[in-house]
């Protein structure tokens, strides 16, 4: 079963924004602040729960990957929250938690109705 195109082009640009966002990390001598281990392990926890067996049911597959992708940018505006000072990030951040979280709760609600097996037309 092919990956649609889009869903490629969208993870990828997902990992590359993780990839450089690590990239970019502050180095503190040889010591990573209490907030960059906190997105390290969002992140890492992020990309190994997105590494999912494919079913060959796009719409599975979309939701099953999605929902990690969704709970890392909760935990990532937790961090935030926790760590960051600007009034309009903090604020962002309870926006991101919220509405992902309420998207989360939509595809877990969806992958319930869902078929495991892939649809007739999806080859």
């Amino acid at each position: 079963m092919a990956i649609p195109k889009r869903f490629l082009r969208i993870a990828a640009a997902v990992f590359l924004a993780a990839a450089s966002a690590r990239a970019q990390a502050p180095h503190h001598h040889g010591e990573m602040s209490a907030f960059d281990r906190v997105m390290g392990e969002s992140m890492d926890r992020m990309d190994k729960d997105m590494s999912i067996a494919h079913t060959g049911n796009p719409d599975r597959d979309f939701a099953a990957m999605m929902i990690p992708h969704h709970q890392g940018a909760i935990d990532m505006a937790k961090a935030e929250l926790q760590y960051g000072t600007n009034p309009v990030l903090r604020r962002l951040a309870e926006g991101i938690i919220v509405e992902q979280q309420q998207e989360i709760e939509l595809m877990r609600r969806e992958l319930g109705r869902l078929p495991s097996q892939p649809r007739p037309d999806s080859h």
